[in-house]
C-alpha cells in the first residue's frame, strides 16, 4: 500500500493539506474532494504528482487516478483525516499540517490521524450507538423522498377508503388514484435499492454495488412457477423478505468482502474481479442466508401472533400493538397481508388491522414529544415537521427511519405507546376493518359496525402514551443539544 499512500500524501501536499479538505469520496476512477479553500490548491503542481492522470475542477476537485487504485487512495486520505469517507472532516488539524508543503508533513499527518481516530473511537463508544448512528446516516438523506411519497400514499389511501366506503364513485377517481400510486411507488417499491446505495456509502463499499444487493432482495424476475426456495423450510422466498434492516446487514457484508478483495486483487483487474466477486458472494449470502433467516423469524412470529390472538383481550392488544413497529422495521409486516385478506373473506372484517395500526399512532405521539423537548435541534425539528403529517395518515417510514429509530429511545417509547392503544382496542374487542388500507386516521372510514369511536379512542390513547413515555423517558440527551440548520 506504499504506492497508494505516497499518492495520497502527494495529493494532499498539492491542495493545502488535510485541513483544506471538508469531505472526500470517490467514483470509478476519480478521488472527489470538497475543499474549504479552492484557492489554496496548486492545481498545476497536483497534475504533476506521480500517479495523477488528470484533474477536473468543478463543484468538487476531481483527481483522476484510475480504476482499482482510486478506492485505496481515497481510503488513505480518509485514514489521515480520521473519519470515514463521506463524513465532514473536523477543523482540528494543526497549522503545521494545514501547510502540508513542510517536509515533516507525513509525520504530522500520522499524528493527526491517530488523534482523530481516538477522538471518534471515544465518541462511538458502544455498538448500539454505532448502529443507530449508521441508521441515521443511511436514512436521513432519504427523508425528503419518504415525506413526498408518504404524502402521496396518504392521499391515495384516503381516496381508496372513500371509494371502498362508497363516498366516491366513478372510474375517474380510480384512474386518478392509480396514477398517484405509480408516482408514490417510485420510492416505496424500490426502497431497498436506495437503502443499499446509502448503506454502501456509510460502510465504505461501492454505492452502485450496494444498490445491486438491495435490488437483489426484491427477487426481480422470479416467476411464480419457478420460485427461489428457502433452503431451511422448502417454502418459496418472498420478495423483500428480511426487510430494510436485512439490506443494511447484507451491504455491510458486501463492504467487508469488497475491502478484503481490494487488498489482494491487483489494480489492473481490481475493477472487474472485485466487483464481480463481491456481488456474487454477497448476493448468494443474502438470498440463501439473510432472507431465509428472516423467513424463519417471520414464521415463528406468525405462530406467536396466533397464540396472542387466542389469549385475547387487552393483553393481546398491548403485545400486538407494541411489536408491530419492530416487524415493520424488519420487513416482516407483509406476512400479515394474507391473514388480513383471509379474515375479510371469512368474516367480512379483519380485527387485526385496527390493533396493528396503533404502531403508527405511537410514533406520532413520540414525534410530538421530541418536537417539544428538542426544539433547539433545528435539523431534527425540520424532519419531524415533514414526517408528522405523513405519520398521521398512517405512513410510518419517515418517522421510523428519519426520527425514532436513529435516536433509539423514542423508537422504544413509541412501541410502548402503541401497546397502550392496542390494549384499548383489544379490551373492547371485535373492532374490524372491512378492507386493507393505510393505518392512520383515515381508517375510521373502514371500521365496521359503527365501532369507529373505539378505533378513535385507541388512536388518541396511543398518541397520548407515545407522547408521555417519550417526553419522560425517551429523549436522548444529545438530541436536546442546540443545532443550527
Amino acid at each position: 500500500m506504499a504506492k497508494e499512500k505516497d499518492l495520497a500524501l502527494g495529493i494532499l501536499d498539492s491542495i493545502g493539506g488535510i485541513q483544506n479538505v471538508e469531505v472526500i469520496t470517490h467514483c470509478m476512477t476519480r478521488v472527489r474532494l470538497t475543499l474549504r479553500d479552492v484557492d489554496a490548491a496548486d492545481i498545476e503542481r497536483l497534475k504533476k504528482v506521480p500517479g495523477v492522470l488528470g484533474v477536473v475542477v468543478e463543484s468538487t476537485l476531481q483527481v483522476i487516478v484510475g480504476p482499482g487504485i482510486v478506492g485505496k487512495v481515497t481510503k488513505e486520505i480518509a485514514d489521515i483525516s480520521g473519519v470515514e469517507m463521506g463524513e465532514i472532516i473536523p477543523l482540528n488539524v494543526s497549522a503545521l499540517a494545514a501547510n502540508s508543503r513542510q517536509p515533516d508533513h507525513k509525520a504530522e499527518a500520522s499524528r493527526i490521524a491517530a488523534e482523530n481516530k481516538e477522538k471518534y473511537k471515544k465518541r462511538n463508544d458502544t455498538p448500539i450507538k454505532n448502529f443507530l448512528r449508521s441508521i441515521a446516516h443511511i436514512f436521513i438523506p432519504l427523508v425528503p423522498a419518504f415525506v413526498a411519497a408518504g404524502l402521496l400514499a396518504g392521499i391515495t389511501s384516503v381516496i381508496a377508503n372513500f371509494i371502498t366506503s362508497g363516498h366516491l364513485e366513478g372510474e375517474g377517481w380510480q384512474q386518478f388514484n392509480l396514477i398517484l400510486n405509480v408516482i408514490k411507488n417510485g420510492v416505496f417499491s424500490y426502497m431497498a435499492i436506495f437503502v443499499g446505495i446509502n448503506s454502501a456509502r456509510e460502510f465504505g463499499a461501492s454505492p452502485s454495488l450496494g444498490g445491486v444487493i438491495g435490488g437483489a432482495t426484491l427477487l426481480t424476475g422470479m416467476k411464480p412457477e419457478l420460485p427461489i426456495m428457502n433452503l431451511f423450510t422448502g417454502e418459496p422466498l418472498i420478495a423483500g423478505q428480511g426487510g430494510i434492516i436485512g439490506v443494511v446487514l447484507a451491504v455491510w457484508m458486501l463492504s467487508v468482502i469488497e475491502k478484503r478483495l481490494h487488498k489482494i486483487i491487483p489494480n489492473s483487474i481490481d475493477l472487474i474481479v472485485t466487483s464481480f466477486l463481491s456481488v456474487l458472494v454477497t448476493g448468494l449470502l443474502t438470498i440463501f442466508l439473510i432472507m431465509p433467516f428472516a423467513g424463519f423469524v417471520a414464521s415463528n412470529l406468525l405462530i406467536a401472533v396466533n397464540w396472542i390472538l387466542d389469549v385475547g383481550g387487552a393483553v393481546s392488544g398491548f403485545v400486538l400493538g407494541g411489536i408491530w413497529l419492530v416487524m415493520v422495521m424488519l420487513g416482516m409486516h407483509h406476512i400479515m397481508t394474507p391473514i388480513h385478506i383471509e379474515l375479510i373473506n371469512q368474516t367480512g372484517v379483519t380485527v387485526l388491522l385496527p390493533i396493528l395500526a396503533m404502531a403508527g399512532a405511537g410514533q406520532v405521539g413520540a414525534a410530538l414529544a421530541l418536537w417539544i423537548r428538542c426544539y433547539k435541534n433545528k435539523p431534527l425539528i425540520n424532519i419531524i415537521k415533514g414526517a408528522l403529517p405523513v405519520g398521521v395518515l398512517g405512513i410510518g417510514e419517515p418517522l421510523i427511519y428519519g426520527v425514532t429509530l436513529p435516536l433509539g429511545k423514542p423508537f422504544v417509547t413509541a412501541c410502548i405507546g402503541a401497546g397502550f392503544g392496542g390494549a384499548v382496542i383489544g379490551y373492547f374487542g371485535n373492532v374490524g376493518a372491512i378492507a386493507i388500507g393505510a393505518s392512520g386516521i383515515e381508517m375510521l372510514l373502514l371500521i365496521a359496525d359503527g365501532k369507529w369511536w373505539i378505533y378513535l379512542l385507541g388512536l388518541v390513547t396511543a398518541y397520548f402514551f407515545g407522547f408521555l413515555c417519550t417526553y419522560l423517558f425517551g429523549v436522548p440527551k444529545e438530541a436536546r443539544q442546540p443545532k443550527d440548520e
